[in-house]
């Protein structure tokens, strides 16, 4: 059977495109990376792409005039190589509502922290300032409304006393690069469905798999 090709789209460092690539490195994984996209020439990521073959491409925001522009490259690029699914880790622009039509219910992004609380930037201090105990990571579908499309998979990590951003910031990484691999496995696999409901975003639901799977506890 055919792997899904997975498209990555990222900005920085790229250490949750790794944990993506590592997995997909694995001769029973049913993805591969077809390709991997940066906003950012500099982007430490890229390297990553290097290391295990991956094709890349930079694309700037700054050569466009727009964002619909911007994104009808990217996705151009995507479909240059077969992309089927698009990851996005660390990609640092919003895209144009253009983009999540064209690519509807098949963009996930990992966000740090258990959505729908702490949208936006700067998630662990505010975490840290609601006095939350618990916070972590979420992989879901992008919509046009940021931060908002159906949740597939949670990770959740303890704030402890003390913790600065920084702290609670690693720990929350770590609990990222399991679950995304995770649901990228589970798209693969065919196993993730939409199910309507009335009035609200549409539930996910993973079939063949425990109840209490989409949920990672990483004390």
């Amino acid at each position: 059977m055919a792997k899904l090709k997975a498209g990555v789209l990222i900005s920085g460092r790229g250490s949750n495109l790794l944990s993506l690539l590592r997995a997909c490195a694995e001769p029973d994984f049913p993805a591969s990376v077809a390709v991997v996209v940066s906003s950012h020439a500099d982007a430490a990521g890229l390297a990553h792409a290097d290391r295990f073959g991956v094709p890349k491409t930079v694309i700037s925001h700054r050569d466009y005039s727009n964002r619909e522009s911007f994104d009808r490259a990217v996705s151009t690029v995507l479909e240059s190589h077969g992309v089927e699914l698009v990851c996005l880790a660390g990609f640092m622009r919003i895209f144009s509502p253009w983009f999540p039509t064209r690519w509807a219910n098949r963009i996930l992004n990992i966000h740090p922290s258990l959505l729908p609380s702490f949208k936006g930037l700067d998630v662990h201090q505010q975490a840290i300032d609601a006095g939350v105990r618990v916070s972590g990571a979420t992989v879901h579908l992008v919509t046009p409304d940021l931060d908002a499309g159906p949740i597939v998979a949670q990770a959740a990590v303890p704030v402890h006393q003390g913790d600065t951003a920084e702290k609670l910031a690693a720990r929350i990484l770590a609990a990222e690069h399991e679950l995304y691999p995770l649901v990228l496995r589970w798209f693969a696999e065919g196993r993730v469905r939409l199910e309507p409901v009335a009035g609200k975003i549409p539930r996910v639901v993973i079939d063949g798999v425990a109840p209490d799977a989409a949920l990672l506890w990483r004390p």
